[in-house]
Protein backbone atom coordinates (compact mmCIF):
# COMPACT_ATOMS: atom_id res chain seq x y z
CA UNK A 1 0.00 0.00 0.00
CA UNK A 2 1.28 3.46 -0.92
CA UNK A 3 -0.43 6.81 -0.36
CA UNK A 4 0.91 9.94 -2.07
CA UNK A 5 -0.40 13.49 -1.77
CA UNK A 6 -0.45 14.68 -5.40
CA UNK A 7 -2.47 17.90 -5.16
CA UNK A 8 -3.92 20.41 -2.72
CA UNK A 9 -5.32 23.89 -2.40
CA UNK A 10 -2.36 26.24 -2.73
CA UNK A 11 -2.69 27.69 0.78
CA UNK A 12 -5.30 25.53 2.57
CA UNK A 13 -5.11 27.18 5.98
CA UNK A 14 -5.03 30.75 4.65
CA UNK A 15 -7.89 29.97 2.27
CA UNK A 16 -10.10 28.66 5.06
CA UNK A 17 -9.20 31.62 7.27
CA UNK A 18 -10.15 34.11 4.53
CA UNK A 19 -13.46 32.32 4.06
CA UNK A 20 -14.13 32.57 7.79
CA UNK A 21 -13.25 36.28 7.98
CA UNK A 22 -15.43 37.00 4.98
CA UNK A 23 -18.48 36.12 7.06
CA UNK A 24 -17.75 39.25 9.10
CA UNK A 25 -16.67 41.37 6.15
CA UNK A 26 -12.94 41.16 7.01
CA UNK A 27 -11.73 38.96 4.17
CA UNK A 28 -9.18 41.49 2.87
CA UNK A 29 -7.39 41.94 6.18
CA UNK A 30 -3.78 40.71 6.23
CA UNK A 31 -2.85 38.16 8.87
CA UNK A 32 0.10 35.92 9.69
CA UNK A 33 0.00 32.16 9.28
CA UNK A 34 -0.11 31.72 13.04
CA UNK A 35 -3.09 34.07 13.28
CA UNK A 36 -4.82 32.09 10.53
CA UNK A 37 -4.12 28.85 12.38
CA UNK A 38 -5.45 30.22 15.66
CA UNK A 39 -8.66 31.29 13.91
CA UNK A 40 -9.11 27.87 12.28
CA UNK A 41 -8.63 26.05 15.59
CA UNK A 42 -11.25 28.27 17.25
CA UNK A 43 -13.66 27.67 14.35
CA UNK A 44 -13.25 23.90 14.59
CA UNK A 45 -13.74 24.05 18.36
CA UNK A 46 -17.00 25.98 17.88
CA UNK A 47 -18.29 23.54 15.25
CA UNK A 48 -18.50 25.96 12.32
CA UNK A 49 -16.86 23.50 9.93
CA UNK A 50 -18.31 24.78 6.65
CA UNK A 51 -15.30 27.05 6.08
CA UNK A 52 -13.13 23.91 5.82
CA UNK A 53 -14.89 22.98 2.59
CA UNK A 54 -12.87 25.65 0.77
CA UNK A 55 -9.67 23.59 1.00
CA UNK A 56 -9.19 20.22 -0.67
CA UNK A 57 -6.46 17.58 -1.00
CA UNK A 58 -5.90 14.90 -3.64
CA UNK A 59 -4.31 11.51 -2.94
CA UNK A 60 -2.98 8.73 -5.17
CA UNK A 61 -3.58 5.42 -3.38
CA UNK A 62 -1.79 2.42 -4.86
CA UNK A 63 -1.68 -1.32 -4.23
CA UNK A 64 -4.88 -1.63 -2.24
CA UNK A 65 -7.69 -4.14 -2.64
CA UNK A 66 -11.04 -3.51 -4.25
CA UNK A 67 -12.50 -4.45 -0.89
CA UNK A 68 -10.87 -1.30 0.48
CA UNK A 69 -11.97 0.95 -2.40
CA UNK A 70 -15.56 -0.30 -2.11
CA UNK A 71 -15.51 1.07 1.44
CA UNK A 72 -13.73 4.26 0.42
CA UNK A 73 -16.25 5.31 -2.24
CA UNK A 74 -19.06 5.15 0.31
CA UNK A 75 -17.79 8.57 1.37
CA UNK A 76 -19.86 10.38 -1.24
CA UNK A 77 -18.60 13.95 -0.79
CA UNK A 78 -15.45 13.20 -2.77
CA UNK A 79 -14.22 12.59 -6.31
CA UNK A 80 -12.72 9.26 -7.39
CA UNK A 81 -10.93 7.81 -10.41
CA UNK A 82 -10.02 4.11 -10.18
CA UNK A 83 -8.16 1.72 -12.49
CA UNK A 84 -10.72 0.24 -14.88
CA UNK A 85 -10.88 -3.53 -15.12
CA UNK A 86 -12.72 -3.13 -18.41
CA UNK A 87 -9.67 -1.82 -20.23
CA UNK A 88 -6.74 -3.20 -18.24
CA UNK A 89 -5.57 -6.75 -17.62
CA UNK A 90 -4.45 -6.81 -14.01
CA UNK A 91 -1.36 -8.76 -12.92
CA UNK A 92 -1.91 -11.70 -10.60
CA UNK A 93 -1.53 -9.57 -7.50
CA UNK A 94 -3.81 -9.68 -4.51
CA UNK A 95 -3.86 -8.16 -1.03
CA UNK A 96 -3.37 -10.98 1.48
CA UNK A 97 -4.51 -10.27 5.08
CA UNK A 98 -2.07 -11.06 7.85
CA UNK A 99 -4.48 -13.74 9.09
CA UNK A 100 -3.48 -15.80 6.04
CA UNK A 101 0.19 -15.81 7.04
CA UNK A 102 0.17 -19.51 7.87
CA UNK A 103 -1.29 -20.47 4.50
CA UNK A 104 0.40 -20.92 1.13
CA UNK A 105 -0.19 -17.48 -0.37
CA UNK A 106 1.42 -18.28 -3.73
CA UNK A 107 -0.87 -21.30 -4.15
CA UNK A 108 -3.92 -19.20 -3.28
CA UNK A 109 -2.99 -16.51 -5.80
CA UNK A 110 -2.41 -19.09 -8.52
CA UNK A 111 -5.77 -20.75 -7.94
CA UNK A 112 -7.62 -17.43 -7.90
CA UNK A 113 -6.14 -16.15 -11.16
CA UNK A 114 -6.02 -19.33 -13.24
CA UNK A 115 -9.61 -18.98 -14.49
CA UNK A 116 -9.16 -15.25 -15.22
CA UNK A 117 -5.94 -15.69 -17.20
CA UNK A 118 -7.43 -18.66 -19.07
CA UNK A 119 -10.45 -16.58 -20.07
CA UNK A 120 -8.24 -13.72 -21.29
CA UNK A 121 -6.15 -16.21 -23.28
CA UNK A 122 -9.29 -17.53 -24.94
CA UNK A 123 -10.27 -14.07 -26.13
CA UNK A 124 -12.80 -13.20 -23.46
CA UNK A 125 -12.91 -9.38 -23.09
CA UNK A 126 -11.33 -8.11 -19.85
CA UNK A 127 -14.65 -6.47 -18.93
CA UNK A 128 -16.22 -9.94 -18.83
CA UNK A 129 -13.24 -11.90 -17.51
CA UNK A 130 -13.06 -9.59 -14.49
CA UNK A 131 -16.15 -11.30 -13.08
CA UNK A 132 -13.80 -14.13 -12.10
CA UNK A 133 -11.39 -11.92 -10.14
CA UNK A 134 -11.37 -12.01 -6.31
CA UNK A 135 -12.26 -8.88 -4.35
CA UNK A 136 -8.73 -8.82 -2.98
CA UNK A 137 -7.35 -7.92 -6.43
CA UNK A 138 -5.09 -4.89 -6.17
CA UNK A 139 -6.11 -1.55 -7.62
CA UNK A 140 -5.06 2.11 -7.65
CA UNK A 141 -7.37 5.04 -7.01
CA UNK A 142 -7.15 8.84 -7.01
CA UNK A 143 -9.36 10.59 -4.46
CA UNK A 144 -10.06 14.25 -3.77
CA UNK A 145 -11.85 15.41 -0.62
CA UNK A 146 -12.38 18.78 0.96
CA UNK A 147 -10.98 19.28 4.44
CA UNK A 148 -14.34 19.02 6.18
CA UNK A 149 -15.09 15.65 4.58
CA UNK A 150 -11.55 14.46 5.30
CA UNK A 151 -12.05 15.13 9.02
CA UNK A 152 -15.29 13.13 8.92
CA UNK A 153 -13.54 10.34 6.99
CA UNK A 154 -10.72 10.20 9.56
CA UNK A 155 -13.18 10.11 12.47
CA UNK A 156 -14.75 6.95 11.03
CA UNK A 157 -11.86 5.17 9.35
CA UNK A 158 -9.01 5.82 11.81
CA UNK A 159 -11.15 4.16 14.49
CA UNK A 160 -9.97 0.79 15.83
CA UNK A 161 -13.31 -0.67 14.71
CA UNK A 162 -12.63 0.16 11.04
CA UNK A 163 -11.42 -2.66 8.79
CA UNK A 164 -7.62 -2.94 8.96
CA UNK A 165 -6.80 -1.99 5.36
CA UNK A 166 -8.86 1.18 5.10
CA UNK A 167 -7.66 2.15 8.60
CA UNK A 168 -4.04 1.90 7.39
CA UNK A 169 -4.87 4.07 4.37
CA UNK A 170 -6.72 6.62 6.51
CA UNK A 171 -3.89 6.88 9.03
CA UNK A 172 -1.38 7.54 6.25
CA UNK A 173 -3.65 10.15 4.64
CA UNK A 174 -4.03 11.82 8.03
CA UNK A 175 -0.27 11.90 8.53
CA UNK A 176 0.14 13.69 5.19
CA UNK A 177 -2.71 16.09 5.96
CA UNK A 178 -1.15 17.09 9.28
CA UNK A 179 2.06 18.00 7.47
CA UNK A 180 0.23 20.25 5.02
CA UNK A 181 -2.35 21.90 7.28
CA UNK A 182 -1.72 21.21 10.97
CA UNK A 183 -4.36 23.63 12.27
CA UNK A 184 -7.06 21.88 10.25
CA UNK A 185 -6.02 18.32 11.09
CA UNK A 186 -4.09 18.40 14.38
CA UNK A 187 -7.08 16.97 16.29
CA UNK A 188 -8.48 14.88 13.46
CA UNK A 189 -8.68 11.09 13.61
CA UNK A 190 -10.44 8.61 15.88
CA UNK A 191 -12.65 10.54 18.35
CA UNK A 192 -11.23 8.62 21.32
CA UNK A 193 -7.88 10.30 20.78
CA UNK A 194 -9.21 13.55 22.16
CA UNK A 195 -12.44 12.68 23.94
CA UNK A 196 -15.05 10.01 24.47
CA UNK A 197 -15.74 7.17 22.05
CA UNK A 198 -19.11 7.74 20.28
CA UNK A 199 -19.61 4.02 19.52
CA UNK A 200 -21.28 3.24 22.85
CA UNK A 201 -21.70 -0.51 23.37
CA UNK A 202 -19.91 -1.11 20.07
CA UNK A 203 -16.72 0.52 21.35
CA UNK A 204 -13.52 -1.47 20.97
CA UNK A 205 -12.77 -0.77 24.62
CA UNK A 206 -9.38 0.77 23.91
CA UNK A 207 -8.47 4.42 23.98
CA UNK A 208 -6.10 5.54 21.22
CA UNK A 209 -3.08 7.62 22.04
CA UNK A 210 -2.21 10.57 19.75
CA UNK A 211 0.46 8.47 17.99
CA UNK A 212 -2.05 5.78 17.09
CA UNK A 213 -1.17 3.27 19.81
CA UNK A 214 -3.86 2.08 22.22
CA UNK A 215 -4.28 1.75 25.96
Amino acid sequence: MKVTLIGKSEHPEATCAIAARNCLGHAEEQHTLEEDRALIRSIIASGHDSVLEHASLTFFIQGVSRIMTHQLVRHRLASYEEVSQRYTVRPDDIVIPASFASHNDDCAKHMMYTAYQTAIGQGIPPEDARYLLPEGTTTDIVVTMNARELRHFFALRCCNRAQWEIRAVANEMLRLCKQEAPSIFDKAGAPCRYGECPEGKRSCGHKQLPDGDTL
